[in-house]
């Protein structure tokens, strides 16, 4: 497992491009409407919170991720598969399990760096609050990127080539977004559309994000379906990986 990480790490820096992107685009995005005065004002919708407290940097935090694992992962993979490197690695005794977790794992530290950076230039630059109970938002955030690369997983596994998978991961990432709350906060969602973003994985991890910023613990709710998506999805992943 070691040294498949080392290859895939080692790879991963090759293409740096994807990997700015993933970083650079929600850390430039909070900076620019972190500048919107409405933002920094305190909102009674949002528990007395500014905007640019949780609600925003959660947000960013949720882009970062689904372009990581819907985009960027479901690339690496296809591409892999179209050059036959998957081929080869099939004949050795390499499970697809331990492929798609070095895979997993690579990407999480990706992730990972993404959410500290956004953090860290919000509270930086804006003067953003960092999450109050960061043990509990260490918990959520690894819960829920997990789940996502999961998804992301799962689009490797069915998407035809290289060419379709980017769209096929933006088929899925621009509605999750928006029942994330990217565009409409959940405060101000209609009861049906909200119902929708309960069960989506997205939202949960947005709202446990959310809480843990105002130094609370998540809802058990929220876990359980953060929890679930990644059981569901990971299976799935396995299930329909083909090397070839």
């Amino acid at each position: 497992m070691k040294k498949i990480l080392a290859v895939e790490a080692k790879l991963l820096l090759r293409d740096w491009p994807g990997v700015a992107f993933s970083i650079g685009l929600p850390v430039g995005l909070l900076l620019i409407l972190g500048q919107i005065p409405d933002l920094s004002k305190p909102d009674p919708a949002f528990g007395g919170q500014r905007f640019i407290d949780a609600q925003l940097p959660a947000q960013m935090i949720l882009l970062a991720l689904l372009t990581t694992s819907f985009t960027v992962l479901p690339s690496v993979l296809t591409t892999y598969r179209e050059r036959g490197v998957l081929r080869r690695m099939s004949t050795t005794p390499v499970p697809p399990a331990r492929l798609l977790g070095a895979q997993l794992l690579i990407n999480l530290m990706v992730a990972l760096a993404a959410a500290v950076l956004v953090i860290g230039s919000g509270w930086l630059v804006l003067g953003s609050q960092i999450p109050a109970n960061l043990v509990a938002f260490l918990l959520v955030f690894l819960l829920g990127t997990a789940a996502m690369l999961a998804i992301g997983l799962v689009i490797a596994s069915v998407a035809p080539n290289s060419k379709s998978a980017p769209g096929i991961g933006s088929l899925a990432m621009f509605p999750l977004m928006f029942v994330g709350g990217m565009w409409i906060p959940r405060e101000v969602m209609p009861e049906t559309l909200r119902t929708v973003s309960d069960y989506s994985v997205v939202g949960p991890f947005v709202n446990a994000m959310r809480d843990t910023w105002a130094g609370e613990l998540p809802q058990l709710p929220h876990l359980a379906v953060i929890v679930i998506g990644l059981a569901l999805f990971s299976a799935l992943a396995v299930k329909l990986f083909r090397w070839e």
